[in-house]
């Protein structure tokens, strides 16, 4: 289970600043080539599994493309090809399909064999022979759908016709020749006519009114009048012209007139027959389509490991987590692209070191281990190999972010709220097989306030919800809490003093900051030097009164926390059945309310 806001924080499928995929975790592992695995792939990040078996299914088959490469390449060479035949079929399932929708599953499923035989090697894991069974046998649809639709442009909408294949329906070729071949029948019928009646300059006209009819001038319009077959009908006579209809002439004009709405009926009925024939294959489309995105995503995510030297994690039902030289997958890419190198570090939690509390000063990379961690989690969980070392990772049930957040004004939350309404979230469902990850739990209010509630968040983690979690803090005072939970260990982000400014290391060691430095950081943004300047001759004033309380004398609070007792007035009312009390009881009740509070 990951909740709304953990996904935002860890920017799974959009980023925070843009919300847009440009900076997300998604647009980093996407390596698919079809609509269908981008989807599927989603998916998988979303909703990483719980069940162990079927997670090792999937770094099974991930790890099967990155170590057989002829195969890999192969597959990917095809998938380029293959059109989105998932949105085919359900747009034909609720009858909004195009014969593009047609000939596309006709182009898939013609590739079917091609890919099922680059899966031929002796040993497949059992998912990929999955995959591959559930490439069924279509060769005679596919053939059919092929030789039916036109390749090249297809309309848009089946009424507009011009998309069956010429061959495939011997009474719709003969209207689309007569469709596509009409100037041409009526030059040969008017030719023939001229020949049989020796006028010259007889022609056959149309227009929409009068339709098809022969026109002769009039001075040989007794040839036509006087025909002894009675083959001519006169028409009309015009001024210097007369017309004539022809029984043939009228035959040969309705098929004319009526070819085009005859062949897009035609049309259609062949459109229907192919459309009947794939949805009779329904399921058996739909699981070779989901086999497609399988093997898009799988070897998408190979591809991926292979470009950004991932490596196979190992999950356990143990409550271990163990990273070495992880990196956060997003931010090394980012790094990369600028000739940089992202510095990786370890994490090792559970066992005696169930909380991480991380000390360091703002722009060291406390937040970027804290994510990096959790993402890898999500990686791991969803059948990725991951951007570290090595990985052991125990199975974790929920995972929980609070990292960053912003004022929601629309329902009355300050920053400081909307904080404290997370973490309400996470200390109340939190479990063992959690993952817990908080920066800068208390920022938003008073010093001392912030301060006691972080202290009390850690220490209701640790002896509560007993999860493992990674603590990213500025209050130095919480290091304290290594010395009174056993469970809590101390680590910071190095940094280095070099002539009066600081240098970030980015790694992670064991031990707490000295100082924050925030004077430092507030000087790389560019504050002005005279408000440095005050700000550090302000420092050095406090820093010289003796602010501290003696935290150390302050005691762990018991879990659970026992209940307030309740008053005398709280104890009566609890007894009263207030539906049964007649006006008079109600009110000798009343007055009693009224004695019990002077007590």
């Amino acid at each position: 289970e990951i909740d709304l806001q953990t996904r935002r924080s860890l920017e799974l499928i959009s980023s925070t600043s843009d919300d847009k995929r440009s900076c997300s975790l998604l647009n980093t592992i996407d390596y698919t080539l079809t609509g269908a695995g981008g989807r599927l792939l989603s998916s998988y990040l979303q909703s990483p599994l719980l069940d162990i078996e079927e997670i090792n299914e999937r770094l099974d088959k991930v790890g099967f493309f990155i170590q057989n490469q002829e195969q890999h390449t192969f597959i990917r060479e095809k998938l380029k090809t293959l059109p989105d035949i998932e949105r085919s079929l359900s747009r034909l399932s609720i009858s909004k399909g195009r014969p593009e929708d047609i000939r596309e599953i006709g182009l898939a499923l013609d590739q079917i064999p091609v890919i099922r035989n680059g899966l031929n090697v002796p040993v497949l894991p059992y998912s990929l022979e999955k995959d591959k069974l559930a490439l069924g046998e279509y060769s005679a649809l596919a053939a059919e759908i092929l030789s039916a639709i036109k390749q090249g442009d297809l309309p848009a909408l089946i009424k507009d016709g011009d998309f069956i294949q010429k061959g495939y329906c011997p009474e719709l070729d003969e209207i689309i020749y007569i469709t596509n071949n009409t100037k041409k029948i009526i030059l040969d019928l008017q030719a023939e006519y001229s020949k049989k009646t020796g006028i010259p300059n007889l022609k056959i006209v149309f227009n929409s009114l009068s339709g098809y009819y022969v026109e002769v001038p009039a001075k040989s319009a007794g040839v036509l009048l006087n025909d002894p077959d009675k083959m001519f009908i006169h028409k009309q006579t015009m001024v210097g012209a007369v017309r004539f209809i022809t029984e043939r002439l009228t035959e040969l004009e309705y098929q004319i007139l009526k070819a085009k709405e005859k062949q897009i009926a035609l049309e259609v009925e062949c459109y229907e027959k192919l459309r009947k024939k794939i949805l009779d294959n329904y399921d058996g489309l739909k699981d070779v389509a989901a086999a497609f995105a399988r093997l898009d995503v799988a070897t998408g995510l190979a591809e991926c490991a292979l470009c950004q030297n991932w490596t196979r994690p190992e999950i356990t039902d143990t409550l271990d987590f163990e990273i070495k030289g992880g990196r956060h997958p997003v931010v090394e890419q980012m790094l990369k692209k600028q000739q940089k190198q992202f510095i990786p570090n370890d994490c090792h939690l559970g066992g005696s070191e169930n909380l991480w509390l991380i000390t360091g000063p703002n722009m060291s990379g406390k937040s970027t281990f804290l994510r990096q961690n959790a993402l890898i989690a999500i990686l791991a969980q969803m059948g990725s190999f991951v951007p570290a070392d090595s990985a052991k990772i125990g199975l974790v049930n929920r995972l929980f972010s609070r990292v960053g957040a912003s004022d929601d004004l629309a329902r009355g939350r300050s920053t400081f709220m909307v904080e404290m309404v997370e973490v309400a979230t996470i200390l109340n469902e939190a479990d063992e097989q959690s993952l817990v990850i908080l920066d800068e739990v208390g920022r938003g209010t008073a010093t001392y306030d912030g301060l006691s509630l972080a202290w009390s968040v850690v220490e209701y983690l640790c002896t509560h919800n007993k999860c493992r979690a990674l603590f990213a803090t500025h209050y130095h005072e919480l290091t304290i809490l290594a010395q009174q939970l056993s469970s809590v260990a101390l680590y910071t982000i190095r940094v280095k003093e070099w002539q009066g400014d600081i240098v970030f290391l980015h790694e992670i060691v064991s031990g707490a900051a000295d100082r924050s430095y925030g004077i430092h950081v507030a000087k790389l943004a560019g504050l002005p030097a005279a408000v440095l300047h005050r700000a550090n001759t302000i420092l050095q004033q406090l820093e010289k009164k003796n602010m501290k309380t003696d935290l150390e004398s302050l005691p762990l609070f018991s879990m659970p926390v026992a209940e307030e007792k309740k008053s005398p007035v709280q104890e009566r009312l609890a007894d009263i059945e207030v539906d049964s009390l007649t006006p008079r009881q109600a009110l000798e009740v009343l007055y009693e309310l009224k004695e019990l509070t002077k007590e």
